[in-house]
Order: C-alpha cells, then sequence, then structure tokens
C-alpha cells in the first residue's frame, strides 16, 4: 500500500492540465507491430465484458499474441501451430514489411476523422521497438523487417497536418528481456513482470530517448513501471517526470506508471470506469475489440460511424475524450473497415466538432442523459446541446430556465425543434453519420 511519505514524494509533480487538453476530445491511437503479421484473436468481447478465466486464454487483442500462443490448448496456440508451425515469434519482425505505409495518408485520415492528436506504439509488450531504441540491438524496426524509423515517420506526418503527437511505451511488461511464463490471469501481473534495477534502467533509457529524438505532447505508459524506478534521485521515475516537464511545460503523462504520479487517468474499453470521475480523463478503445489489426473480425465486430459518433459523445458529455485506435496490416494500410468507420465519423466530426471541442458536461440539473430514448447532453458557452440518436418525435427532458428565447437550430439530421407549453420537442426525420445535435440558446 503507498503510505502518505509516498503520496507526498510525487505532490511536487501536480500541475493544471495544458490548456491544448481541454479541446482535445477525439485521439487516435496506433498498435502496429511484428503481431500485425499473423493478425489473430478470437473476437470474444470488450474488456471488462468478458469474465477474466475468459479473458487470457480467449484473449480479443491481437497484439497479445506473443502471449496467448504461449498457453497450452488456446485456440491461438492451435493456430499458431496449424498455420505457422510453432515458429518463432520474431519470425514476424522480419516479415513485417509496411510496404504500403503512407504515414501522410494517415495522418489525412485522422485529420478528416476530426481528431486533434495522434499516439502510437513505439514498443508494445512483444518488446520489439519502432525506432532504434538503445539497448535493443537489432531488435527493432530500423535494423530488421521494415528497416525504418516508423515512430519518427508517423510524428512528422502527424505534426505536419496540424496535430499534437504523444507517444505510447509498454513500461510495464517486455517479453523480449524477461523469460517469465504467459500471463493467465491479473494476478500475473504482480508476478511476472520486470521490476528489477536493471530493467528500470533499460525502460528509462527508452523514454528519454523518446523524448530527446521526438519531444512528445503526452508519454502514454502501460500496465506499470519497475518498482526499482519508483522514487526520486538519479534513474527514477521521479526524475523522469522532472526533466520531461522542465522541456516540455505543456506535456502530459497518463496515469499507467503504478501508483505514482499521472496528469490524467485512462479506462479501457469497459474496464476502469471507477477513473472516469477526475478532470481530463480519456477512455481508450479499438474501432473492434482488438487493438492490433485482428484479420477475425468483420461487421459484426467493427463500430460503425454512427456507432462511433454515439460513444464518442456519451465519452465527452461526462467530461472525458476519446482515444480511438487504428490498428494497421503488416503492409501499413489502414483495414477498409476502419476506414470507413473513420470517414463516416468525421462526415459528423464536420458538422458538429466544433460543438464537441468547445465543450463541457451539461449540469444535471439543466438535463439529464437518457437511454430509451437515446439523449446525451452537452454545455457550450453559447448552447446548451442535446445528442439525440433517435428519428421521428422526441420530447427533451429539460430545464426551461436554462436557455431563452432565441431560435434553436439542428446540426447533422434534418429535424425542427418545437417549444409547446412546457415542453421541448424535436422532430428528426433520418439519422446517417451520428446522432442529430439539437442547439438550444441559453440565457
Amino acid at each position: 500500500m503507498t503510505t502518505d511519505v509516498d503520496r507526498r514524494m510525487w505532490a511536487d509533480l501536480a500541475r493544471p492540465l495544458p490548456t491544448w487538453l481541454a479541446p482535445a476530445k477525439l485521439g487516435i491511437f496506433i498498435h502496429w507491430g511484428p503481431y500485425s503479421v499473423p493478425a489473430w484473436a478470437e473476437p470474444t468481447g470488450a474488456l471488462g465484458a468478458v469474465p477474466e478465466a475468459e479473458w487470457f486464454p480467449h484473449n480479443p487483442y491481437a497484439e497479445w499474441y506473443a502471449n496467448t500462443i504461449r498457453i497450452p490448448g488456446t485456440p491461438a496456440a492451435q493456430h499458431h501451430h496449424e498455420v505457422y508451425s510453432d515458429a518463432p515469434y520474431d519470425d514476424f519482425l522480419d516479415q513485417w514489411t509496411a510496404s504500403e505505409f503512407d504515414p501522410a495518408a494517415w495522418a489525412r485520415l485522422f485529420v478528416e476523422a476530426g481528431a486533434t492528436y495522434v499516439i502510437p506504439t513505439t514498443k508494445h509488450h512483444d518488446g520489439v521497438a519502432l525506432w532504434d531504441a538503445p539497448g535493443t540491438g537489432t531488435r527493432n524496426t530500423v535494423h530488421r523487417g521494415p528497416r525504418r524509423d516508423l515512430v519518427g515517420e508517423i510524428a512528422e506526418a502527424v505534426r505536419q497536418a496540424g496535430m499534437r503527437f504523444g507517444v505510447y511505451y509498454s513500461g510495464g511488461l517486455d517479453w523480449g528481456v524477461t523469460d517469465f511464463p504467459p500471463l493467465t490471469s491479473h494476478a500475473d501481473f504482480t508476478a511476472w513482470r520486470p521490476k528489477d534495477p536493471a530493467y528500470n534502467v533499460y525502460a528509462d533509457l527508452h523514454v528519454r530517448d523518446l523524448i530527446d529524438r521526438y519531444s512528445p505532447d503526452v508519454l502514454w505508459n502501460d500496465i506499470n513501471w519497475p518498482d526499482a524506478g519508483k522514487r526520486t534521485g538519479s534513474w527514477s521515475l521521479h526524475e523522469l517526470f522532472s526533466d520531461y516537464y522542465a522541456g516540455k511545460p505543456d506535456g502530459v503523462v497518463n496515469d499507467r506508471w503504478g501508483d505514482t504520479h499521472w496528469d490524467f487517468r485512462t479506462s479501457e474499453y469497459e474496464a476502469g470506469s471507477e477513473k472516469e470521475a477526475e478532470p481530463g480523463w480519456e477512455n481508450c478503445r479499438g474501432i473492434g475489440f482488438s487493438f492490433g489489426y485482428n484479420r477475425a473480425e468483420d461487421e459484426q465486430q467493427i463500430l460503425s460511424g454512427r456507432q462511433l459518433a454515439c460513444h464518442l459523445t456519451d465519452v465527452v458529455s461526462r467530461g472525458g475524450r476519446l482515444l480511438l485506435n487504428v490498428g494497421p496490416t503488416a503492409e501499413g494500410k489502414i483495414p477498409e473497415l476502419q476506414q470507413a468507420s473513420l470517414r463516416s465519423l468525421g462526415r459528423w466530426m464536420a458538422q458538429v466538432g466544433d460543438i464537441v471541442r468547445v465543450s463541457q458536461p451539461a449540469s444535471p440539473s439543466a438535463a439529464r442523459p437518457t437511454n430509451e430514448p437515446w439523449i446525451r447532453w452537452l454545455d457550450t458557452p453559447d448552447y446548451l446541446v442535446a445528442l439525440v440518436n433517435q428519428t421521428g418525435d422526441t420530447t427533451l427532458e429539460v430545464d426551461k430556465a436554462a436557455f431563452g428565447a432565441g431560435e434553436a437550430d439542428v446540426r447533422a439530421a434534418p429535424g425542427r425543434v418545437r417549444v409547446v407549453g412546457s415542453s421541448v420537442r424535436v422532430s428528426i426525420e433520418e439519422l446517417s453519420d451520428g446522432p442529430a445535435a439539437v442547439l438550444l440558446p441559453k440565457r
């Protein structure tokens, strides 16, 4: 348990969230690695909705392929045996070509979707670095596989397109430098993650190199941080954060460094909802059930643009941001189903994105969300906004004192608003890419 003394050790790092973060309602996550070659997992369900006993042997995360195939008797192990004759995982690094990778095209797609920041994986749990990371020898994309600095190319394209750039790093797991058994339960995260001083230095050097080379706006760590670094002094996480903030005053870090320091909390799919109460929280998820590209997923698992718009709306209406993941193929293409959903979301964002970015949650005293009919509420400087995912006539349960007598407006769908007595009624003719936005002028 973290003591009061431990908590005070991190207190000097606390500071207000930078101003750029509040309007950054939509970001793009990128999971790309050797796992994109087999690109296979069982599409069982969303994290938080699948019982733990089923999660690990039937893991829907394709980026966990190296772990799942080591669990005897799993469908992934059987698939790996039948398709790849139990080949070593690192064979996929050499088969990863990135032959069709066009970072500028990726950036254009992300801007079209309405995103304002992008965070690619730089090293996932398999330990393969997507840049020439110190201490990795040839086990990175500069010396094998793509033979390119993928992190640098993405960073340049993202910033040229006018978006912020962050980096994902797996500090809590590295199957390339450890010899632990596969993880089969959440308890295994405590037993089978590297915690020693040597790994702390290894990870510290990696993150510092990412900072020096790419000056990321976000440090997005995953799982945990080696316990040997959770202190002050040289080669400590406290020193790493202090140095990062000194060079990047408006940079931010997430909350997956163990019980240490963070600027914002994170949830993942349906897991971690208890963290969705602090300012600036962020929900991350894939367009399907996997972060890495999973060729076993189809239209049944991939969210449509309208579903993404509803999810984004729900997150923002509760004070959060959405970090939405894409999983490119080994060749470097964003799969067509994912592209279609992003473009559809982008058409909706082109109509209501200016509202979403300046909004904050509406006061419960003014209006409350409902699921039947599906309505979420946002508050902007000029409007109280209802997002309605239903056609036909809908009565909005709203405090009449919260808005004025000005003319209401409907965006993202053909419709009209009428005030009848004490009721506000909206009539939506049709919906396509997302919920209709009903703008009620504020007093």
